[in-house]
């Protein structure tokens, strides 16, 4: 959707006798003439001047200024890297090499980079060295904390390219999701907790595109099994989440099962996006009409009007995915556990004979 600017700010300036919006602009006209997005980075200038012009509080300014700057540094890093699907992969730093979870850790990384796909976690030890340890250093990516302890990365990441410190845990969140296209969740402390309820709430509110979420944990460990037994037995039964938002989730036993999981997710499923108030899913081959009607029906629940409806190329997309057919419907927003359904159902048709 078109960014609509900012007019108040705009406003805010000329009621004070002071034309910042056409010197921002000439100045951004040398830079970048061509881009799209320069009426983006006039707003972000204009709001920097708001900013200054309040001068309320220097931890606020140092706050933006750090997270500016660590926006641009890992924009700068992580464009190397745009065309290759990326899973992250988060657990415990305290899980002991002679663990069983620290050999499935590296077993998980090293079938993820056989199968292409670069594993990202925060860089650190035990999970996270054992993940960057299978896939190898070319296959990775660390998102290293600074902290005044755990803050060392592992012996995979350390002094790479491919290393990406941060210093503050919410922009270090921002890229752990927003750059992955599938996330594993092994057992951890508070810190693998919080990342996996924050994915899923992300996930079930429509915040983050919605991609596979793989529970994994060894054949015997009982971490994954009684944790959702728990959000059975408390968020379900007292209906604080939708039977079908458990959906999201996979609970598998071995790296294998995994990394086979990721795939069938992107067997014909390619990606989401939005497009006004239409919901339009790209995938790698069209459904047959077969297939086409018993979607209508099996999952007329998650649409607001009309049916859903099937096309190729419209001209209102990237050039890069014109090659994929399209469905589109109207999304209600709110059903995303049945939305990964849907996801399913077109992975299972795909591959149906004419």
């Amino acid at each position: 959707m078109p960014y609509q600017p900012d007019d108040a700010l705009t406003r805010h300036f000329a009621a004070k006798g002071l034309d910042l919006t056409d010197t921002i602009e000439r100045q951004l006209s040398h830079l970048a003439p061509d881009s799209p997005n320069l009426a983006l980075y006039r707003d972000m200038m204009l709001t920097v001047l708001r900013m200054a012009e309040d001068d309320r509080n220097r931890w606020n300014a140092k706050i933006t200024l750090q997270t500016l700057r660590e926006l641009d540094h890992a924009f700068r890093v992580l464009e190397r890297f745009k065309g290759r699907r990326k899973v992250t992969v988060f657990g415990s730093a305290r899980t002991p090499v002679e663990h069983p979870l620290y050999a499935q850790a590296r077993d998980l990384g090293a079938a993820l980079a056989k199968a292409q796909l670069m594993v990202i976690t925060g860089a650190g030890g035990g999970i996270m060295a054992a993940a960057h340890e299978g896939a190898g250093a070319e296959h990775s990516l660390g998102f290293n904390i600074t902290l005044p302890f755990e803050q060392h990365a592992n012996a995979t990441m350390e002094g790479s390219e491919q290393l990406v410190p941060f210093h503050f845990f919410f922009i270090r969140k921002l890229f752990f999701v927003k750059e992955a296209d599938a996330l594993v969740l092994c057992p951890g402390g508070f810190g693998t907790l919080d990342e996996a309820l924050e994915v899923l709430t992300l996930i079930q509110t429509g915040k983050s595109p919605l991609v596979p979420v793989v529970l994994l944990d060894t054949p015997d460990g009982s971490f994954w099994r009684d944790a959702l037994s728990f959000i059975r037995n408390q968020l379900e039964a007292n209906h604080y989440i939708l039977p079908s938002d458990l959906k999201l989730l996979r609970l598998v036993d071995n790296a294998d099962d995994a990394v086979a999981e990721i795939n069938r997710f992107y067997s014909n499923f390619h990606s989401s996006r939005w497009l006004k108030n239409l919901f339009v899913i790209r995938m790698h081959h069209a459904l047959t009409l077969d297939a086409l009607e018993e979607l209508q029906a099996r999952f007329a629940d998650i649409k607001l009007s009309d049916r859903f409806h099937q096309y190729v190329d419209d001209g209102q997309d990237d050039a890069q995915f014109a090659h994929l057919a399209r469905l589109a419907f109207t999304f209600n927003g709110r059903h995303h556990g049945r939305l990964r359904e849907l996801v399913d159902y077109i992975n299972e048709a795909g591959n149906w004979a004419d």
